[in-house]
């Protein structure tokens, strides 16, 4: 895989997209993107059905006038980190999986870990992203990380957004834009469990959507 791709450089030339049902019912306040910033959740809404995306919960990494890029949490591959960077599977929380980040660049390893918060060395190989979470080089040695991150995830791909996309797509009602924890990036919830998990801690008319499915056509 490739080196970990970072986001000052912006969301790739073909970002994927979010696709709401036509006849949807009017959308929930759910935010604008005046709220999105790095650390912040997207949450795909049950008006969202792009199966690339609906039901799922989205980490952002960068939001600025390039577009924004994140990575889709919770969505774990069948590929071991043992098998392609063996010398991060121990500091890779459960499962020890690749973890399916977004349909851009799928051959990519983008890494985040929860480390303490402070500055940190140009040199240590950890970036910060927002409070406890950064992103990590894979290329220094994981050695040199054992006592400064207390969990990690690799991810295969990102999810990315041209200038303006994601507004009209938030505008629209097909994402809540709502705070993130560090325990979100390392959670073992997958799927509809995490997006209820994180629908629940809400308030109000998102914190009723926690019971419901994440995507509507399963019902």
């Amino acid at each position: 895989m490739s080196a970990t791709p970072d986001p000052e450089y912006g969301p790739p030339a073909r970002p994927a997209t979010g696709r709401r049902r036509p006849d949807a019912v009017p959308a929930l306040s759910t935010g604008s993107v005046d709220d999105v910033r790095p650390g912040s959740l997207l949450v795909a809404m049950p008006s969202l059905t792009d199966p690339t995306f609906a039901g799922t919960v989205v980490y952002v990494l960068d939001h600025n006038e390039t577009g924004t890029l994140g990575v889709v949490l919770g969505r774990p591959s069948q590929v071991g980190i043992r098998d392609v960077l063996p010398g991060w599977c121990d500091l890779a929380v459960d499962p020890g999986v690749f973890h399916v980040g977004g349909p851009c660049e799928t051959d990519t390893a983008l890494c985040l870990a929860t480390c303490p918060p402070g500055p940190l060395d140009e040199e240590s190989g950890l970036r910060r992203v927002a409070g406890e979470v950064c992103l990590v080089d894979l290329d220094v040695d994981p050695e040199a990380l054992e006592d400064r991150v207390s969990g990690l995830r690799v991810f295969a791909g990102y999810a990315g957004w041209s200038p303006g996309q994601l507004a009209g797509e938030v505008g629209e009602g097909a994402w809540a834009c709502v705070p993130g924890v560090a325990g979100d990036v390392v959670s073992e919830l997958a799927g509809p469990e995490l997006w209820r998990h994180v629908m629940g801690r809400q308030t109000g008319r998102l914190a009723v959507l926690s019971t419901a499915p994440a995507d509507p056509s399963v019902n």
